[in-house]
């Protein structure tokens, strides 16, 4: 499922954003890598792969990687992959507003249980917070030491928040192996009214207590 996904944002990537009924987008535009041939195949390979319930090696998906960071828009591809790997907003989100501290419980159980179930293991795990997840030497920094392909974790972390918080807290990936860091850090910051009353539409952007 996850290499289907990031495929299929490649080749969105790379659709033109019009496209004329006579026109055949792979003789009159240059090739793009999302619209070749050999993409299609790989498309249709993992399609396959995910219906019967199989999984791909990890080599192959750090190869996938390596692929996707050689492109301009590298995070904005993974950032978008983890986004949809993490759900269907609208089917799953909750039908009530939750307390904040229920909120980001939820948040937490669903992450780490989607990761479990993409990758067939436990990545990293959370650290005292409303909700910061850590970890070292995750498959992501393995595929990409420069560390693009992380911004599929906080696509995908962002989904998931915005599933149980509605768009109330944003993610940062505010420590990485790429930049020397100890491990790989993602964390929330909350937009919360600052009480001044001449200024009281105003929005200040920190990190949550704790």
């Amino acid at each position: 499922m996850v290499g289907l996904t990031l495929l299929e944002v490649l080749r969105r990537q790379d659709l033109p954003s019009e496209i004329l009924e006579s026109e055949d987008p792979s003789v009159t535009m240059p090739r793009r890598l999302g619209l070749s041939d050999v993409v299609e195949r790989q498309i249709r390979r993992y399609r396959e792969e995910v219906r019967r319930g199989r999984r791909i090696a990890d080599e192959e998906i750090l190869d996938l990687m390596r692929l996707v960071v050689r492109r301009p828009d590298s995070e904005e591809v993974f950032f978008q992959a983890g986004q949809l790997l993490a759900g269907n907003r609208e089917e799953m989100r909750p039908r009530r507003t939750l307390p904040r501290p229920l909120a980001y419980a939820l948040a937490r159980r669903a992450v780490k249980r989607r990761l479990k179930k993409l990758f067939g293991r436990r990545l990293g795990g959370f650290a005292p917070g409303p909700f910061t997840m850590e970890g070292r030497a995750l498959i992501f920094i393995q595929g990409d030491p420069g560390g693009d392909a992380c911004l599929f974790l906080s696509g995908f972390c962002q989904g998931i928040l915005d599933r149980y918080l509605a768009g109330e807290a944003r993610i940062v990936h505010s420590l990485c192996e790429s930049r020397k860091d100890a491990l790989c850090r993602w964390t929330v910051l909350a937009e919360e009214k600052v009480r001044q009353p001449e200024r009281a539409s105003e929005f200040l952007l920190k990190p949550e207590p704790g």
